[in-house]
Order: C-alpha cells, then sequence, then structure tokens
C-alpha cells in the first residue's frame, strides 16, 4: 500500500492528508497565489478547507507569512481570501 503524503495546516496545526488540504504558493516570480492543483511550483503553504481555519490565519497571517518565508501584504491577503473561501463555497 502506498504512503500518502502528510502536511499540516499552518492555522491549527493538524496533520491531514496533502490532497485534504488548500495549498497557497509563492511562485519564482513572487506572486502569493492559491494554488488549487497542488503542482504549481514555489514555495507553498497548506491550511485546513474550513471558514475557519482560513479566516483565523488571514486576520494575522504570522504563520503563513513565515511558512512561505515572504511577508504578505494586504492587498494579497484580501485575494487570498477571496480565492481560498471562494473555494470552500465550491464544494
Amino acid at each position: 500500500m502506498k504512503k500518502k503524503p502528510q502536511r499540516s495546516c499552518v492555522s491549527c496545526r493538524t496533520v491531514r492528508d496533502k490532497n485534504d488540504l488548500l495549498r497557497v504558493v509563492v511562485t519564482p516570480e513572487g506572486e502569493v497565489v492559491f494554488d488549487p492543483t497542488g503542482k504549481l511550483s514555489g514555495r507553498g503553504a497548506y491550511l485546513c478547507p474550513n471558514e475557519k481555519c482560513i479566516t483565523a490565519e488571514l486576520k494575522k497571517a504570522a504563520r503563513l507569512s513565515k511558512g512561505l518565508k515572504k511577508p504578505l501584504t494586504e492587498e494579497e491577503i484580501k485575494e487570498l481570501a477571496k480565492s481560498l473561501l471562494g473555494s470552500i463555497k465550491e464544494n
């Protein structure tokens, strides 16, 4: 049986299967985007697919910034919130 990759949510630190989490990535160009496929190149960080984890983390964005190794601007945080919250409402 093949092992599934495990990742932890930067907000609540819950360990889950990689496919069960939402990936945020800093692309090689320095852009911070939501990665629904989980295959974009760049430094990634993961969040649980629930509104509580997403909103709690995006209020401060300290752990997310640390995981991505890049300070986030207010504009980037707003765009991420829109993308991430939109993705969980679609499911």
